[in-house]
């Protein structure tokens, strides 16, 4: 059987913490940042973690049991 290859797109998008929670960046801190709150810009920093409803889908794209 050749090996299961993880999708190359989702692990540069998704880390996996060592409890087992996936996280992922927000959105909207790429471009457009001018008239944007610095308050609202830091808290773009900060990861989020994956819908639960999400996890199963993630899990296979990152060959996860």
């Amino acid at each position: 059987m050749p090996k299961v290859k993880t999708n190359s797109g989702a692990k540069k998008r998704f880390k996996v913490t060592a409890s087992g929670k996936i996280l992922h960046k927000k959105a909207y801190k790429r471009h457009l940042l001018g008239h944007k709150s610095k308050k609202r810009k830091s808290r773009l920093n900060i990861s989020g973690v994956v819908n639960p409803c999400d996890v199963p889908r993630v899990k296979d794209l990152l060959v996860l049991s």
